[in-house]
């Protein structure tokens, strides 16, 4: 090939500058996003702290990168007394939550301190939703291949099972449906996106998972003071 041949060529960057790239983004954009929202940490630490005392943040080992267990944090929404080993799903009705934890659970505000996650590197913005050691048996005939990817705070199914809680059938053992049912349908959705993803993909999932979290935050305020109008 000529020297004029290879100038005409696009430019294809390779797979690590990709991932250069990629971090830099989330560390300016979780760091610019950690300041912007700081006064929403202290709101919401303030909140858990007069409702139900300590500790504020929750912390869970979770499967990261390539299997690696990490520790994930969240602002807690269930009760202080809970089993720190206890069951790891939540489900529609959980008489584990608080009401702090209820609003939480439902703005997913909860989340907000896996920004440090990703500021440590142990996540990415947009990734897979990394999953409980709890079901680590369900990375079998073929879905392994998730953990080749870093796991998100963003995505295509943290998107669309935002509403997961709600899925599971009241006859049916949630975990089991999880295995059966919820896993295999997210992994599939992971498989087809992450191998083929883009970082303009990738943002048009962040500023889509905003947007949601924007809107159903302020409805589900709303609604805590409508409740709160009915009880005076």
């Amino acid at each position: 090939m000529t020297m004029r041949e290879t100038a005409s060529q696009p430019f294809t960057p390779s797979p690590a500058r990709h991932v250069s790239l990629r971090r830099t983004l989330d560390i300016l954009c979780a760091g610019m996003a950690a300041s912007v929202l700081m006064p929403v940490f202290l709101i919401v630490a303030l909140a858990i702290w007069i409702e139900s005392g300590r500790p504020i943040l929750y912390s869970q080992l979770r499967l990261g990168h390539n299997g690696r267990p990490f520790r994930i944090y969240k602002f807690r929404k269930f009760r202080p007394n809970c089993d720190l080993h206890g069951y790891p799903l939540t489900v529609e009705g959980d008489g584990r939550l608080t009401a702090i934890g209820r609003i939480l659970a439902a703005t997913k505000l909860d989340e907000l301190p896996q920004l440090w996650n990703v500021l440590w590197g142990d996540m990415s913005l947009v990734g897979p939703r990394p999953e409980s050691l709890a079901f680590t048996d369900c990375f079998r005939n073929g879905f392994e291949k998730i953990l080749e990817h870093k796991p998100g705070l963003f995505g295509p199914c943290q998107v669309m099972f935002r509403h997961e809680s709600k899925l599971y059938p009241a006859d049916d053992s949630a975990a089991d449906f999880y295995r059966r049912v919820l896993f295999p349908a997210k992994a599939k959705i992971d498989l087809a996106y992450f191998p083929r993803r883009t970082l303009a993909s990738d943002l048009g999932w962040i500023l889509r998972a905003a947007g949601v979290i924007a809107v159903e935050s302020w409805a589900a305020f709303a609604r805590s003071d409508r409740s709160n109008d009915s009880r005076k």
